[in-house]
């Protein structure tokens, strides 16, 4: 039942007068809130795996701003970490993890089974926010697309080009589609752990699939966020997917109709006016606000946020930024985006 979650029947492909909102990574550290809590769980690992406190943050924007929906508080490299690999964050640079680029690396992985002792702490959070969220909020769950997971096993970080992964898909094709479709297999079980547990939409993050060009976006993008979506849809019939295959450029086109999910989220480098004539034809779509304007405010994001509501106002659409917002946003520029998206 959609009922009142606006989020729910714009994916659904309703049209609303007011489209929702929510914002990617609307849960973090330009909040000071989230700053107190994060300092209470000791590190980010700790906080993704401290149920109490990942349902906490998740609700902090909620209370603070009343988006339309809330994602759960967690990381896609949980999942690496649950099928073997190490990781850990380094303060300033990010996350590093052991490498997968030989087949002894890929043998010390862990099967598919296993991730769920290791996960289960995030379906905790999930029933937590379940009873937590307020009625009309929908919660999203979330998984990194294998390629983008996949790019960071291979190069133990994350990188500019992807080249790591880029240079083993050259020169290992079994190796490289064998971890691919183990990362493919275990998003499928952790995405139906969190649906079980009460999440009512998952979304696919796809954070590097422009660097895949060609036939390759089509094997390692489309063909696993397909396999992925039908498996998750054939478990939990009328279960709502969103994909953001982003900085696809021309290959957003026909990205819902190529894979079966419900939404497509866009990046800001595409024209809201050039989706809504060629993505939106498709169904819902989401997006695509650059985030530099919640650092930045003022007029400018005034208006581009109207602009960007206008283009989609034919069809279903969830406003959101065209990538997360950064540590250096201001809160009050995140309440001027929503109180511009909601007062027209």
């Amino acid at each position: 039942m959609t009922g009142n979650k606006t989020i729910l029947r714009a994916l659904a492909g309703e049209t609303l007068d007011v489209p929702p909102i929510w914002m990617m990574r609307q849960a973090g550290r330009y909040l000071p809130e989230y700053k107190a809590t994060r300092a209470q769980a000791g590190d980010f690992l700790s906080l993704c795996y401290n149920p109490e406190l990942a349902c906490e943050v998740t609700l902090q924007p909620i209370r603070r701003y009343g988006f339309d929906a809330a994602i759960l508080f967690a990381d896609i490299l949980l999942v690496p970490q649950a099928l073997g690999a190490d990781l850990w964050f380094v303060t300033g640079e990010g996350p590093r993890l052991s490498t997968v680029t030989t087949q002894a690396d890929f043998d010390k992985l862990g099967p598919v089974s296993d991730i769920h002792e290791t996960l289960s702490p995030i379906y905790q959070t999930v029933r937590l926010l379940t009873e937590a969220l307020p009625r009309e909020t929908t919660l999203i769950g979330f998984a990194g697309a294998p390629w983008t997971v996949a790019t960071y096993m291979i190069a133990g970080k994350g990188t500019p080009d992807q080249g790591p992964a880029h240079a083993l898909k050259a020169e290992n094709v079994a190796l490289f589609e064998a971890l691919l479709e183990r990362i493919t297999l275990a998003t499928i079980e952790y995405l139906s752990a969190q649906i079980d547990a009460g999440a009512e939409v998952v979304k696919i993050f796809d954070s590097w699939a422009g660097s895949l060009k060609g036939a390759d976006f089509e094997r390692y993008s489309l063909k696993p966020a397909r396999q992925i979506t039908a498996a998750l849809k054939a478990r939990h019939p009328g279960i709502p997917i969103i994909g953001f295959p982003r900085e696809a450029g021309e290959k957003y086109v026909g990205f819902a109709k190529a894979t079966g999910v419900d939404c497509v989220a866009l990046d800001n480098s595409v024209a809201p006016e050039w989706a809504a004539a060629n993505v939106q034809v498709d169904g819902c779509v989401q997006g695509n606000l650059a985030s530099h304007h919640m650092v930045t405010g003022g007029q400018a994001l005034v208006d581009e946020t109207r602009a960007i509501v206008k283009a989609f106002s034919k069809g279903p659409h969830i406003f959101n930024l065209g990538h997360g917002i950064t540590p250096d946003a201001n809160p009050d520029n995140v309440q001027l985006m929503i109180d511009t998206v909601r007062e027209g």
